[in-house]
């Protein structure tokens, strides 16, 4: 079972356009639609779909609409009840595959209600594969509190196996993983270029070079991660271990949104795992998801059907 944590969840609202984006003019949708988000929601609703037992982890009343679409899709979930409404992210999507995000901030959370949802985790984490701490973090909360999550996961009580913990955030959470009051360092983290450059100090225009890339992951192996997975947009991603890196480049594809596409990446990997594969077809699993979860409008996330796993391959690279 993959469990998902989403402590800033949405309602996506894509809204098409059938020309381009222009400043300040009146323009007409050729279709809006409105789906259940925010990136660990995003990540189960990919693992779903790939037929693995997922739960949701998330703040939210019965009446929520991100629950309810949940509820709707046939996805498990956990919650933690708050009040008020999710927040609204607007996601304008042009012909040519070009999106325009605008992300609302999202209702506060209480350390009562940071308690609670630690708590659920922790009584999943006994029969979770991996647990997923992913996006951004809602107005008031610590910004280490994602690092206090891994140190918690990690020591379980009662002697019980400890599950696998990936990451997938950015800017001040991201940081504070590795900051040197954090205690331990996750399984996995899914950075893009530009989250890896926060975390190495490089310029990210060159971190989009698979070996500078790989370089820079295997500095973070250095540091206690189990493993890195860096997307890099068009380009491919690259998977980092203590062992090993590698290397994908995307398949050939016409983009249409990039909207989910590192959320669509990481449940890739995390099914290829879970089905046993190594860790250069956990790559290039990462890859055919997220390059198709690019190729789908507005907000929607990819499926099986969706898959061109044999259009990806994958190749060693070295780090130094």
């Amino acid at each position: 079972m993959i469990v998902t944590l989403t402590a800033n969840p949405s309602v996506d609202r894509t809204v098409t356009l059938t020309e381009p984006l222009r400043r300040g003019q009146v323009h007409r949708a050729a279709g809006v639609t409105a789906q259940p988000g925010g990136k660990g929601v995003n990540v189960a609703r990919v693992v779903a779909a790939g037929g693995a037992p997922v739960v949701a982890v998330l703040p939210g009343a019965e009446d929520d609409p991100v629950v309810h679409g949940l509820r709707t899709a046939g996805i498990g979930f956990r919650t933690v009840p708050v009040p008020g409404e999710p927040r609204v992210n607007l996601t304008i999507a042009e012909t040519d595959g070009t999106t325009t995000k605008i992300n609302a901030p999202g209702r506060p959370l209480t350390g009562r209600e940071l308690a609670a949802l630690t708590t659920v985790l922790v009584e999943l984490s006994a029969e979770a594969a991996w647990i997923v701490l992913s996006g951004s973090l809602p107005p008031g909360v610590p910004v280490d509190w994602y690092a206090e999550l891994v140190t918690t996961l990690c020591a379980p009580p009662n002697g019980a196996a400890r599950t696998r913990i990936a990451v997938d955030t950015s800017d001040a959470p991201l940081l504070a993983l590795f900051a040197e009051s954090a205690c331990t360092a996750p399984d996995l983290i899914k950075p893009n270029s530009d989250e890896l450059a926060q975390l190495t100090g490089l310029d990210p225009v060159e971190l989009n070079d698979p070996v500078a890339a790989a370089t820079a992951a295997a500095s973070l192996i250095d540091r206690g991660v189990g493993a890195v997975l860096a997307t890099l947009g068009a380009a491919g991603a690259v998977l980092v271990t203590a062992e090993d890196a590698w290397f994908a480049a995307a398949p050939p594809i016409v983009p249409r949104s990039t909207v989910g596409a590192g959320d669509s990446a990481l449940a890739g990997y995390l099914l290829a795992d879970l089905a046993g594969a190594d860790p250069a077809d956990r790559l290039r699993a990462a890859v055919a998801y997220g390059s198709a979860a690019t190729a789908l409008p507005g907000t929607e996330l990819p499926g099986p059907a969706d898959i061109a796993l044999d259009a990806v391959t994958a190749r060693p690279l070295p780090t130094s």
